[in-house]
């Protein structure tokens, strides 16, 4: 993957600018106004690469062009994911504290900036002494470990609230401050992010997606499909030909195109957290909360499906130029 670094970043900034492009575009052409239609532009852009690395490894391909393709954009365009969450985060933080006047709007974003400083200043802190120091105190048991990361997304989580970051943000932050305690306790640490993982994937992730399907309105799709098939184009086609663009550069052949840009489509996951955000704040209707999940939902149904297929026809012939190259 490293011989393809740069290669990497010209095929993330294609395939995030593109879909980001036609999202703004869509929405602007459906009478959306600019805030909300740059919100979800961004929405089109990032990519959930775990529905495709299951995949890519059941066929061998992780370590070819194709794979480290698929894997070095998905993790590059997670700090995409990353800004998205923060700015909706702050966006509704300020829409909660009721704010109108552009003064007091202007007041709302100072405090915020101000706290933001803040809070990069306390998790700096907690992230170089206090946590490491906690951690050390700490009897080494799976239990203590969890208890130690209950207390940090507590605390985090609630001074991001406080000051208007959001709750997500705090819960991230929380996170990437665990992470290093987790690291230094070995198979403790091991068992207790397994632990963590399995509560969240198997109980809260269900209920989180329950909850959302509890949101839509699927009358509104049936009575007006457009909204909901122009975001689906605009990011399905628009990584397509962000990705195309890198074959008159040189860069991908016709096939790896193909096979990058339906593997870099699939969604539904951070953007189902933000435009559920924007929904419980009446920052979006009904309406273009449905279509947007919608939208969504379809790239993670036939995303796998095109893939699998690509991948029988064009698997052994995308392992043997990798092969060949490389040679």
């Amino acid at each position: 993957m490293r011989g393809l670094g740069s290669d990497i970043v010209w095929c993330t900034v294609l395939n995030t600018a593109v879909p980001f492009m036609f999202g703004m575009a869509a929405m602007l052409g459906m009478g959306y106004g600019y805030l909300i239609a740059f919100v979800v532009g961004l929405t089109r852009m990032p990519t959930a690469e775990a529905v495709i690395v299951p995949i890519l490894d059941e066929f061998q391909l992780i370590r070819t062009r194709v794979g480290s393709f698929i894997i070095g954009v998905g993790t590059l365009d997670d700090i995409i994911e990353v800004f998205v969450v923060v700015l909706v985060s702050v966006w509704v933080g300020t829409k909660a504290s009721g704010a109108s006047s552009v003064s007091v709007i202007e007041s709302e974003l100072v405090s915020v900036l101000v706290f933001s400083v803040i809070f990069m200043v306390l998790a700096i802190v907690g992230y170089r002494w206090v946590i490491p120091l906690m951690g050390r105190w700490l009897p080494k048991r799976p239990l203590n470990l969890i208890m130690l990361a209950m207390l940090v997304l507590m605390a985090f989580g609630g001074l991001a609230e406080y000051g208007g970051l959001g709750l997500v943000v705090g819960a991230i932050v929380a996170g990437i401050l665990v992470r290093p305690v987790f690291n230094s306790m070995g198979l403790v640490g091991e068992q207790a992010t397994q632990t963590i993982q399995s509560l969240c994937y198997g109980f809260f992730g269900l209920i989180f997606f329950f909850w959302v399907g509890l949101s839509l309105d699927l009358g509104s799709i049936a009575a007006a499909p457009l909204l909901a098939i122009l975001l689906y184009l605009a990011g399905t086609i628009g990584k397509l030909i962000g990705i195309f663009l890198m074959v008159p550069m040189k860069k991908l052949s016709t096939r790896e195109a193909w096979t990058i840009g339906i593997g870099l489509d699939a969604r539904l996951t951070t953007e189902i957290i933000v435009v559920k955000m924007l929904l419980e704040a009446d920052l979006i209707d009904k309406t273009l909360f449905t279509a947007l999940v919608g939208a969504a939902s379809f790239t993670a149904i036939s995303v796998p499906l095109l893939f699998t297929l690509l991948m029988r026809r064009w698997g052994e012939e995308l392992r043997g130029a990798d092969n060949t190259r490389q040679g």
